[in-house]
């Protein structure tokens, strides 16, 4: 089997849940990023607003502020792909101004009036994630009666409507939002049911890199940086359930044990 692509996140955002704060300044950001391509990183996923459960929103300059410098520096040392992680169409524009080929949207292109049309206008690949509300208030009770069919219905409604705006079919990217207005058995549902969403024809873009997942099944990883062991196992499940890209903190560990998934598999079939 191929493996997917491991997209490293690189968050220059004071309060994301597992790394906020620690890249205060463009040169640790950039030098992060130059880590993780190292690493082995395919993409590089910048954002410079927090989408965790409860976060607050970011002011649009100020996330341009944020990451277009991070963008442009990563853009001159490196030649991979560049993800801008943003809601917002203007900070998407300069993004792409600045290196970003790619729009990696929580909000599906919905923030926004101008999202749809703005995302067919720069031509780049657009990656539509499920979001059931908003950040602040996601996890405040979330509900489905079949949660598979749900998040598989309304991402199949997006990436029509992106269809409809003038986005090409070869640059559309699903993500089913795991962590994003879900319990930890949804969670769980929709990575089980994974290849029912690649189905649809999509890339499908996974990640469930350090989130309270892993803690809903394991007690003991209270800590972000205690997840990773239940962060791997889930990027290999989703990899052996059609995911196309992995979005992950740890990417040298990712890019380690997918390449043995594959290896294993090669044996297999020799």
């Amino acid at each position: 089997m191929a493996r997917p692509l491991v997209m490293g996140i690189v968050n220059v955002t004071p309060d994301s849940f597992s790394d906020g704060g620690r890249l205060g300044s463009v040169a640790a950001a950039v030098d992060h990023a130059m880590r993780l391509a190292a690493d082995g990183a395919d993409i590089l996923d910048i954002g410079g607003e927090s989408t965790r459960p409860g976060a607050d929103p970011v002011d649009e300059r100020d996330e341009m502020a944020r990451v277009v410098p991070v963008i442009a520096g990563v853009r001159a040392r490196w030649g991979g792909p560049i993800s801008i992680d943003t809601l917002k169409p203007g900070v998407a524009r300069a993004a792409a101004a600045a290196g970003a080929a790619i729009w990696n949207d929580v909000s599906a292109l919905t923030w926004a009036e101008d999202s749809l049309e703005t995302a067919a206008a720069l031509g780049c690949t657009v990656c539509l994630m499920h979001m059931k509300g908003e950040p602040r208030t996601m996890q405040a009770d979330p509900r489905y009666d079949d949660v598979v069919a749900e998040v598989i219905g309304a991402l199949a409604a997006r990436a029509e409507a992106a269809l409809a705006a003038g986005v090409t079919r070869d640059r559309i990217w699903l993500d089913p939002g795991v962590g994003f207005g879900k319990t930890a058995s949804h969670n769980l549902a929709l990575t089980a049911h994974l290849e029912r969403l690649a189905a649809l024809g999509f890339p499908v873009l996974y990640g469930a890199s350090r989130k309270r997942v892993v803690q809903a099944v394991d007690a003991t990883a209270t800590e972000p940086d205690d997840r990773i062991g239940g962060s791997l196992a889930l990027a290999l499940e989703a990899a052996r359930r059609g995911a196309a890209v992995i979005r992950v903190h740890d990417v040298r560990q990712t890019v380690q044990a997918l390449k043995l998934q594959a290896a294993v598999a090669a044996a297999a079939k020799g």
